[in-house]
């Protein structure tokens, strides 16, 4: 096998590994982001999902990363140099994104939210606008219109608010995230109770304030939903225009075909 690249999505809950091959698409994996372990504890861990993939470390030809845990970008650094005989290379530092940044201040916008909105304009080149939606360790709402990023919203994430509510209340069962049924009902248990409320929740606040702000935006305005949670939520919500898990992932590849071509 040749012309395996990996890609890496370092957030502050989880760390997004894809193992990119040509043709085949990117296989996905999920580690937790501790930024207490060493590279070597990292690599480790890379070294068994290469093997899980089929993919023999001399296979790597690059290696690519979003990253927003600066510590956590260290250890992923050592990690691919030693492990897999790469230098990781990040986005936008090394990797420039080819959008109009229009932040007020534009050093201070996440990679991982570049990132995506780029990877959403290049997948849906014919959207006039384009509203992001990316369910992570935070709720974030990104806006392009044309080629240009023009900023976004930052909300509570499903987990931490589910982290932050278990903490503060002994007694409460745990959430499931999941739900049968196509429409809240008054729950006549804890349980449902918590899950129609987080589910039913995030799904009507992902359809208020993309509805608010496709009204200031060019039109036609699409919706991509992404991150773990935009699936469960596709079942209980019509906002979404499409949904793309790995949205970030497919960025940093596309990413990496541009700077080839380059």
């Amino acid at each position: 096998m040749s012309d395996c690249v990996l890609y890496f999505d370092i957030g502050n809950t989880n760390t997004k590994i894809g193992v990119g091959r040509t043709q085949e698409g990117i296989d996905t994996y999920v580690v937790p982001s501790k930024e207490r372990q060493t590279a070597d504890q990292f690599g480790l861990s890379l070294l068994e999902i290469l093997r899980h993939a089929g993919v023999s470390p001399a296979d790597i030809t690059g290696a690519l990363a979003s990253s927003v845990v600066p510590n956590m970008s260290q250890i992923v650094k050592q990690a691919c140099a030693r492990f897999a005989g790469q230098q990781l290379l990040f986005a936008p530092e090394d990797v420039p994104i080819p959008l109009e940044n229009r932040y007020a201040r534009p050093h201070e916008v996440g990679a991982d939210r570049l990132v995506g909105a780029y990877a959403a304009r290049r997948i849906f080149p014919e959207a006039g606008s384009i509203i992001s939606v990316d369910f992570g360790t935070a709720t974030t709402f990104d806006c392009v219109e044309g080629n240009a990023y023009l900023g976004g919203l930052i909300c509570p994430g499903v987990l931490s608010s589910v982290n932050a509510l278990a903490a503060g209340t002994a007694k409460l069962p745990g959430i499931s995230l999941e739900v049968e049924d196509e429409a809240p009902a008054p729950g006549r248990s804890t349980s449902t109770s918590l899950n129609h409320g987080f589910v039913f929740g995030f799904a009507a606040m992902a359809e208020g304030l993309c509805a608010r702000l496709a009204r200031s935006m060019r039109g036609p305005v699409l919706v991509v939903g992404t991150g773990g949670f935009a699936r469960a939520l596709s079942k209980v919500t019509d906002c979404f225009d499409a949904v793309r898990p790995d949205l970030l992932l497919e960025g940093l590849g596309m990413l990496h075909e541009l700077r080839l071509r380059a």
